[in-house]
Parts: C-alpha cells; structure tokens; sequence
C-alpha cells in the first residue's frame, strides 16, 4: 500500500469520528433542551375583568350631601296695575338627599361600555322672602313676608356611556358621562303671607294659601368618575362620585290672582345641582 493511501484513510477516520461526536453531542444538547422545557414550570392565564362582556344590570343608591338650587323666585301680581314683581327667595333648601337607581347596560369590549338607567329621588323645598307689595288686604306702607313650603318627586332617564381605565388587583377606575332628561313634578305649594309693618301698620295678622304645583321634563347632564371592584368574574361592586345638573323650571302657578288676570307661572326654581356619592352593583348576565 502507497503511503499516501494510508494517510489519506487516517484523516478519512478522523473525520468520521469527529462528525459523530458531533452528531451525538447535538442531539445531546437537543434532549436536554427538550426536556427543560418540559419541564418548565406551568403557567395558568385567568381572564381578565372585561373579558366577561355583553349585557348587564346595574342597581345604586346615592347620597347627595352636596347641593345647589341656584337662586329660585316667585311672582306676586297687582290686579290694579297689572303688574308683577319678581320676588327672589332670601333663604332656600332643598332636603332629601336619597336617590335610587336601576339600569341595563352593554359592554363593547374591556375599555368601553354603556348604560340606560332611570333615577328617582324625592325633594322639600322651604322658602321665604319679603316682598316690598303689601299683603293682600293691608295698607300701603306694609310689606309682606312670605313662607312657602312644598316636596316634589324626580325621575330621571339617561343614556350613559363610561371609559374603563386599567385593572389591577381586581379594581379598574373608570370615567363616565351621560346625558338624558328628568321629571321634576311639584306637588302642592303651601304659602304663609304675613304682614311686616313699616310707614304704616298692619291691620291683621298672618293669612295662608295654597297653588297648585307644575311638572316638567328638564334637560338634564351628568358626569362619573369611580372604581369598580372584582367580586366574580360577574358581579362588580361599583363606587363613585357623580355630578349632574338639572335645567330649570316652573314650581308653581297662580292661584286667586289668576282669575284676577295673572297668566304664567307663579313660581320657578332655578334647577338643581347634585353632587352624589353612589355605590351600587353590576351583574354581567353574558
């Protein structure tokens, strides 16, 4: 045999063995790296809040600590002159602060959602003012102090629609506004009329009437802001503060002097104002 031919087997050996060695180690490399990922630890993904979409209903109760009914007025009329005067509260309330809310929603994905839901709360309205006209059946020189007190009754419908911001730990705040229409409807005004002495005398004591109250849907705005909490993959507890205004509108109409010529409204709030703290719950029925 030449001696290149033996050279030539060597390296040829060599070779050989070489690639097996790598061949082996590769698949060496591949088992262990496959069995590391078998043997990875296992990771479970829970759906999120919002993944639980479609229809839902909703149920708060609100509290309004916080209120403003502007500047209400009435209006006395003068049969003689046919005249009126405009005669601004100089101290008003509004009480009753409870209100309660059911509505019926749908969640378009896990940022937005909205909802339609009807409001009722009920109200008590005490006012009194001085009017510089004497009361009726006094002396000019006198003027006249008026007390009027009454409650009404508010249902308010709203189309509403909320941001859902980020979840974490269960809790996703969120941002809302809605828009809709409130019945404010007043039930019987009862007024107290009593003569306040000045360049003359009062020539009697203190007389007493009633009117009859008005109802009207007002415009009505509103705006949320909140937290909801995770108590199921369904059912939410909803926290928040909400503000909304009521238009104005008429409280009351003439009464006596009506069939003396007066037309219109007697008396007018000036709409309301509420600030509410509400807490409620949302059940996701799909």
């Amino acid at each position: 045999m030449d001696w290149r031919h033996g050279i030539y087997r060597i390296a040829l050996g060599a070779g050989l063995g070489a690639g097996l060695s790598a061949g082996l180690l590769a698949s060496g490399a591949a088992y262990a790296a496959d069995d590391e990922l078998l043997d990875a630890p296992e990771i479970t993904i829970s759906p999120g809040a919002g993944d639980v979409g479609g229809v839902y209903l909703r149920g708060d109760i609100g509290y309004a600590p916080w209120r403003d009914e502007g500047d209400p007025s009435f209006r006395t009329f003068d049969a003689g002159t046919s005249s009126y005067d405009n005669v601004p509260f100089d101290k008003a309330r509004f009480d009753k602060p409870i209100s309660g809310t059911i509505g019926i929603g749908y969640r378009f994905n896990d940022v937005i959602r909205a909802d339609i839901t009807a409001e009722y709360f009920e109200g008590r309205f005490d006012g009194s003012s001085l009017s510089a006209v004497p009361c009726a059946g006094q002396g000019a020189g006198t003027s006249c102090a008026f007390s009027h007190e009454a409650n009404f009754s508010a249902l308010g419908l709203m189309a509403n629609g909320y941001v859902d911001l980020a979840t974490l730990a269960g809790f996703t705040p969120y941002l809302g506004a809605g828009i809709g229409a409130t019945n404010i409807n007043w039930n019987t005004v009862r007024e107290t009329a009593t003569c306040a002495p000045g360049g003359a005398a009062c020539a009697g004591g203190a007389g007493g009437t009633s009117y009859g109250g008005e109802d009207s849907w007002r415009f009505t705005y509103a705006l949320m802001a909140g937290v909801s909490y995770d108590i199921t993959d369904r059912l939410k507890l909803d926290l928040g503060y909400r503000y909304s205004r009521i238009s104005e509108g008429d409280m009351f109409g003439f009464g006596a002097e009506a069939l003396a010529g007066a037309s219109g409204a007697k008396g007018r709030d000036d709409g309301l104002s509420r600030h509410e703290i509400r807490a409620g719950l949302r059940f996701s029925l799909w």
